[in-house]
């Protein structure tokens, strides 16, 4: 009798720990569940300009990751590629501009401005298309891509120039790399471009006719989802502080200490290492009311848009003034 209470005994001591060890298991694959979930990997959208080259540093120098954030970068060469990852839910955020974010909201997704970028648009044209001044771009054919930041530079640079818009043929060229092609090749006048492949233009005979930094405007963005706001501002936050390291790098350092990684991460041409000169960088920051209502006009009286929006619709400005908690 003795003997079986002993077997019982023992047999029930072993069911327990087994029931035990079983239990902790499932208990420790929740907590790695639930870091895992707190680590999401973030997706942005990105395009060959200057625009991107403080996220492409953040990455190369391990910003990223020292903040404990995984960031995977996704490269496009056209607008409309990149809007149709980002509205597919490829992307959770995206380098773009005021018109993209107003033409996404317009087709009902919730994306938000989270920051202002960094960029510079440039009109410049072929060097044998005979323009020696704005004046003489009446009648020439201007490539870009419609209805985007291209077009609203565009736009602005015509007006600076006092010129009506119909003054000029419009060519739709959304490829980026195609259009630089084209205006090499004198397929086309003159050309709206993105740095740095505006200064390829230049190195190779083109002429500057103006820009969207000398006239003072910048529409350009970093957005992300309303979907991806909710569920990974934790890490949204994190990439800011990474973008901001990012920043500061680029104050403190000549651009010949990190060209040769951007070149080649962004697939800039090699030509514009020596010639690229790079806008004033600044800390995230939002852009200006004033920027943003003048976005909406001018899409407004192209009447490309129907809805009326308040500033506070378009902006979530959390990330860039707190932890984004």
């Amino acid at each position: 009798m003795k003997k079986s209470l002993q077997k019982l005994t023992a047999i029930l001591t072993v069911l327990f720990a087994m029931l035990s060890f079983t239990g902790c298991g499932k208990q420790s694959a929740a907590l790695r569940g639930n870091n895992s979930q707190e680590k999401q990997i973030i997706t942005i959208g990105v395009m060959p300009d200057t625009d991107s080259i403080p996220l492409i540093i953040a990455e190369q120098r391990g910003y990223f990751k020292d903040e404990g954030v995984n960031v995977k970068l996704e490269h496009f060469k056209s607008a409309r590629d990149r809007d149709s990852a980002l509205q597919s839910g490829k992307l959770d955020g995206v380098i773009t501009d005021i018109l993209a974010l107003i033409f996404a909201r317009e087709g009902g997704f919730d994306l938000k401005i989270t920051s202002s970028s960094v960029g510079d648009y440039k009109m410049v044209v072929g060097k044998n298309s005979g323009i020696t001044s704005a004046d003489k771009l009446k009648g020439k054919s201007v490539a870009l891509s419609l209805n985007t930041l291209i077009e609203y530079s565009t736009d602005k640079i015509l007006q600076a120039s006092n010129l009506k818009i119909e003054d000029v043929k419009k060519m739709s060229i959304p490829e980026i790399p195609v259009r630089l092609e084209m205006l090499q090749n004198g397929k086309v006048d003159a050309a709206t471009l993105p740095e740095p492949l505006a200064t390829v233009a230049i190195k190779n005979g083109a002429s500057l006719i103006n820009s969207t930094s000398k006239l003072g405007i910048n529409p350009g963005i970093i957005a992300f989802s309303q979907k991806s706001i909710d569920t990974k501002g934790n890490e949204i936050a994190a990439v800011y502080r990474a973008y901001n390291r990012a920043i500061e790098y680029i104050q403190n350092n000549k651009p010949s200490d990190y060209m040769d990684v951007v070149i080649k991460a962004a697939g800039f041409p090699e030509g514009v290492k020596d010639d690229l000169v790079l806008p004033e960088y600044k800390k995230a920051e939002m852009p200006s009311e004033k920027e943003i209502k003048d976005v909406i006009e001018w899409m407004k009286d192209k009447k490309l848009i129907k809805n009326d929006y308040k500033i506070s619709e378009l902006i979530y400005d959390k990330f860039i003034n707190s932890d984004g908690k």
